[in-house]
């Protein structure tokens, strides 16, 4: 035991962090620790496992050196740290973001023994000057925090965490405690051996999670169902997590156009941006951060309300981990997962070109988030037991238990599934078994000739998914288990062996169908818009317009267009941020015009006790936002449109609609430099004349009827309307 420890651990905790009591196993851990043993923790989180490095090395005498995956989270730390101190210097990080100034400053600290935490990337400790540096410094012990970054197994593997062991012991042997949030089994065991700690004391705490909320929802129209669940959640936290970075950011910009605060986040970010935005979220300037997996790690937000997958992870131990970020105050947490197994053949394809090891292993990660993905099984009890940890009732709070599948019964079917795994000598996967018992000849099974067996189409009335499902349930009731060295292998448990001998009932519940998705983001524009138009509304509207028009001696197309009046008609916005979610509004017309409509449609709504409908048409950056923002700041540089259209390869035809679009949608444009350059002065005054004095709608055709086809081209018209519409409307 370190001299001083005999004043009680609970007193130093109070003295420097506040806490009146350690959680779970923490006080525990930290006694190993400062007995100088090696040490292995595996703590959800929220659990509190920095308090388990960050204590000892208060304590103890010399530096601690803490290795740990991201710059972002290293910032937060020792802020964190230095929040709890009266010396600045007692925790400092070492890496690529300081200057040659700042790097002295910390060693400087450090050789001075002011420097209790060192934090330092795995990228960093390899270089042979720190190495050296690092040998003239007393270390306390190595953590390892974020220790799944280690395994190939884990969700995020990086080699440069497998090169740890051979530095530490050039640097100097001292203690490692390494801790995790996410470790299967075998992830577990590859950590410990590559680390050379195989004789280390391990502390599980169990991954259970009781105030979490797990569900998983077909992938349809998500954006919608997004901006649906924040909207009905406003002012709370969330993060919400794409594959892309591409995704995230289109996502982000249309969380924003719809009137949330959104910003993203990934590393493909300049590291001032990414810092901004992560402060923004931490502060709650921001309410939503939309990121890839690099967002979170460490980071001590503890009121995340929400968690939303907008693609299915890669691993389960990825999920696991991000969605651990929801609700670590013990408050509500919600998790919320978008699934299509189109999303797992894409992420089949980005493994082709890989190791084939790499790709096996990936392949196996895969399934496992297809199974948790498509059963009706309790989530967490799935979640635990694919972290080694068995869990005896159902939560009753995620999404299969609230709302349970039928059940039916199974037991001669779970003893068929027993019986072709000892059959293969238990030296097979899941999928195998299952192509076995519904009788499809894989390559796979040709090559071992096992569609000799007795087992081979046993089960052919039923398809490899339901007999996938049959081995998943059997594996959650513990009557198989996964072999840890070679992953995925099936071999019978205890529990297996005296199901053979003496079956008793076995209740199964089939998986759900998620073949009904749709990842193609929906069309906002008018033309798919739901519902049907409420007449009655229509016809006030219009007359609400007509006497607008009159006022201001306007067309009344120029307010608002008739397609415009049928979607107030359908959605009943009552409000100004609604009213610009509808077909050809923009903010600037809701604000110039809206506020008599939004009256006038409130007051009917109330009258008529309407339920409105509550998926609003969302406001849609469509993709096309750069093309848009390109074409405004080149019609501001006075370009010639077939310049303009050129620089885009799209024809004059497409660059129109877009430029009607922009003006439709509120914002005011000059194009009297392209109209001077192709028309009289006259024949754009005859035109703009029609649409003031004569025309009865914003009808192209008609216009040309009137004006004389043979006088005016479609093209000339169209320009003269937007100038029209920009002018007089914007």
């Amino acid at each position: 035991m370190i001299v001083g420890t005999e004043i009680s651990l609970s007193e130093i905790l109070k003295k420097h962090f506040g806490f009146t009591s350690f959680k779970g196993n923490q006080e525990f851990i930290i006694r190993n620790v400062l007995e100088g043993n090696d040490t292995f923790v595996l703590m959800p989180t929220g659990g509190g496992k920095s308090l388990c490095y960050q204590l000892p090395a208060l304590i103890m005498p010399g530096t601690a050196v803490i290795i740990s995956p991201l710059i972002a989270l290293m910032k937060n730390q020792v802020d964190a740290m230095r929040s709890f101190s009266e010396e600045d210097g007692v925790a400092h990080f070492m890496n690529s973001s300081l200057n040659k100034a700042a790097i002295t400053k910390v060693k400087h600290d450090i050789l001075e023994g002011k420097t209790k935490l060192l934090y330092v990337a795995p990228e960093s400790l390899t270089k042979e000057e720190n190495i050296q540096f690092l040998k003239k410094v007393k270390i306390s012990f190595y953590a390892i925090d974020e220790a799944h970054c280690i395994s190939e197994w884990g969700h995020d593997f990086r080699p440069e965490y497998r090169r740890i062991r051979p530095i530490i012991n050039e640097i100097g042997t001292e203690p490692i405690i390494a801790l995790t949030a996410t470790a299967t089994p075998k992830v577990q065991h590859d950590i410990q051996k590559n680390l050379g700690m195989l004789d280390a004391r391990v502390f599980k705490s169990s991954f259970r999670r009781h105030n979490l909320y797990y569900e998983v929802r077909p992938k349809k129209n998500v954006t919608k169902e997004i901006i649906k669940y924040i909207k009905n959640n406003a002012g709370k936290s969330g993060i919400i997590y794409c594959l892309s970075r591409k995704k995230v950011e289109e996502l982000a910009e249309t969380l924003a156009v719809n009137g949330i605060k959104a910003l993203p986040y990934h590393a493909g970010l300049d590291s001032a941006t990414r810092s901004k935005n992560q402060d923004s979220f931490l502060m709650e300037e921001a309410d939503v951060i939309v990121a890839t997996i690099a967002f979170g790690m460490g980071i001590d937000k503890p009121d995340v309300r929400f968690v939303i997958h907008y693609d299915i992870p890669k691993s389960l131990e990825g999920y696991y981990q991000e969605t651990g970020r929801a609700g670590r105050d013990g408050g509500e947490g919600k998790c919320i997962a978008f699934y299509s197994y189109k999303d797992i053949q894409k992420l089949e394809k980005f493994m082709q070109g890989k190791p084939i090891a790499e790709q096996e292993i990936g392949k196996q990660l895969l399934l496992e988030t297809v199974a948790y993905a498509e059963s009706s099984v309790c989530r967490p009890k799935q979640l635990l037991n694919y972290f080694g940890e068995e869990m005896a009732e159902n939560c009753d709070n995620c999404d299969n238990c609230l709302h349970p599948k039928n059940l039916f019964e199974g037991k001669d079917d779970i003893a068929l599934a027993l019986k072709a795994i000892l059959e293969v000598k238990e030296k097979f996967k899941y999928d195998h078994i299952a192509s076995i018992l519904a009788g499809i000849k894989t390559a796979a099974i040709k090559s071992y000739n096992h569609q000799m067996l007795d087992s081979f189409g046993i089960g052919k009335h039923k398809d490899i998914n339901y007999w996938s499902m049959v081995i998943r349930q059997a594996l959650i009731k513990r009557l198989i288990q996964k072999d840890i060295e070679n992953y995925g292998l099936l071999k019978l448990d205890e529990k297996g062996h005296e199901f053979l001998n003496s079956p008793v009932s076995f209740m199964l519940s089939e998986d759900h169908d998620y073949s009904d998705t749709d990842e193609e983001e929906e069309n906002y524009g008018g033309s798919d818009r739901p519902g049907t138009v409420d007449e009655e509304l229509f016809t006030i509207l219009k007359g609400l317009r007509k006497k607008h028009a009159k006022q201001l001696q306007l067309p009344p197309f120029v307010i608002f267009q008739d397609p415009s009046l049928e979607d107030m008609a359908i959605q009943y916005p009552i409000s100004i941020e609604e009213l610009q979610n509808i077909t050809g509004v923009g903010a600037g017309k809701a604000k110039r015009y809206g506020a008599e409509f939004i009256k006038i449609i409130k007051s009917y709504v109330e009258e008529k006790e309407i339920i409105r409908p509550q998926d609003m048409v969302v406001k849609s950056i469509v993709n096309k936002s750069n093309l848009k923002v390109f074409i405004i700041q080149s019609i501001d540089r006075q370009m010639d449109f077939q310049d303009i259209a050129s620089a885009k390869n799209i024809d004059m035809g497409t660059l129109l609609d877009e430029i009607e679009a922009i003006v439709n949608s509120g914002t005011k444009i000059n194009i009297d430099y392209y109209l001077n350059s192709i028309m009289e002065e006259d024949h754009q005054q005859d035109i703009y004349n029609y649409f003031m004095e004569e025309a009865e709608d914003e009808s192209v055709e008609n216009a040309l009827q009137e004006l004389g086809e043979d006088n005016y081209t479609e093209e000339e018209v169209r320009l003269m309307r937007i100038k029209f519409m920009s002018e007089l409307g914007n």
